[in-house]
């Protein structure tokens, strides 16, 4: 049995889904992982797994480089027509589910994990309706399933008739690996962190976390630091690189680029701070940031407010709204006993919802039915 799973990059395979490539595999699978090579390649192939170069640009819209990634992904196929194969993402979604159709592969799963920007928008026009017009025709055939995080993300698709309900499965994110991702009590330390973990893209918030950190400057500059986790976007919605350094003063608003070890940063941390309005599936650095015990500060929005359960282990505030942010982060700056109580209440609901086991057992089950 072939299992063919396309994702973004390298990077986003280690992070999001490796274990259940592993577990596949384990499970009798003939795994190859077809992703961009940024650098981790040689992470994955140490593990045991097959791993093919992925030609594409997540981030750009570039209409020949989205044909290259077309063409690559149907002649692929029509020498695997026997493969199941599992699409991570939207650009992977569109192409991969055409080329899947155009080859005839026997079996597709295409998982979305967030719309992303363009979906964020609300945008109406000509691309949006284009590319769900290119997934309702591929999604339509057999043997076909779409998994969803959130089910603002399972209604849209109906609405639009790019799939029936018979094809829709549910997994509540990526999962986390709770023997590796342990409660971790917060440390003692002179100084309290809030830390933000995403690329550093305008709609997930981060502009908005430094906005709330400028408010709560005069009062915690020396007693509280923000961490800012990730690396540079190349999209048009990025941060552009001078504006985050002239914005981070490197003691009390730090930009710590891409963290690889998000593990020992989060047990370092106090509070995890996520102000996203981005159309996230449910983000993977909430869930970590439960499993290890710190309470969130998130938003209403899709995805975002799936992690949290407001009042319980963490808060939810609007969107774009730095006043409320800086707001519900002094309450927890200020509360040791309540950020000790939503951190525990946190590990609770990772351990509910989010172990990875469950996430593993779910997909291996959706492999199956489509053989």
């Amino acid at each position: 049995m072939k299992l063919l799973m396309i994702i973004n990059e390298d990077r986003f395979v280690l992070s999001h889904r490796k274990d259940i490539a592993l577990a596949a595999q384990r499970a009798g699978w003939d795994v190859t992982v077809v992703c961009k090579d940024t650098g981790r390649r040689s992470d994955l192939e140490k593990m045991g797994l097959k791993v093919m170069e992925l030609p594409i640009n997540p981030t750009k819209k570039n209409l020949i480089q989205e044909l290259r990634t077309w063409w690559f992904l149907y002649t692929l196929y029509k020498k695997n027509k026997d493969a199941v194969v599992h699409h991570v993402g939207l650009k992977n979604i569109l192409w991969g589910g055409l080329a899947a159709k155009m080859a005839r592969v026997q079996g597709v799963v295409n998982a979305v994990s967030g719309l992303g920007v363009m979906f964020s928008k609300g945008d109406s026009g000509l691309m949006v309706k284009g590319v769900l017009a290119v997934m309702r025709f591929s999604n339509h055939r057999e043997r076909v399933k779409v998994i969803f995080q959130n089910h603002e993300d399972h209604d849209l698709f109906l609405q639009h008739g790019v799939m029936d309900e018979s094809q829709a499965e549910f997994i509540k994110g990526s999962g986390v690996d709770l023997n590796i991702f342990k409660y971790v009590p917060e440390q003692e330390s002179d100084t309290l962190k809030v830390v933000f973990s995403a690329r550093m893209v305008k709609e997930k918030g981060v502009l908005v976390l430094i906005e709330a950190a400028e408010k709560l400057r005069k009062d915690y500059e020396g007693k509280v630091e923000f961490w800012l986790c990730g690396r540079m976007a190349v999209n048009v919605d990025a941060v552009p690189q001078k504006e985050l350094e002239a914005r981070c003063d490197g003691r009390y608003i730090k930009w710590l680029d891409f963290q690889k070890d998000m593990k020992s940063v989060l047990e370092q941390s106090h509070i995890m701070a996520f102000p996203s309005y981005y159309r996230e599936g449910v983000p993977k650095s909430l869930i970590d940031a439960c499993a290890i015990g710190r309470p969130i500060v998130t938003t209403k929005s899709v995805g975002c407010k799936d992690v949290v359960d407001d009042g319980v282990n963490g808060f939810l505030v609007p969107i774009k709204d730095s006043d409320a942010l800086a707001e519900k982060l002094q309450i927890l700056i200020e509360d040791k006993d309540l950020r000790v109580k939503m951190g525990k209440a946190a590990r609770e609901k990772a351990e509910r919802e989010f172990p990875i086991e469950e996430v593993i057992k779910k997909h291996l089950e959706i492999y199956h039915k489509i053989t």
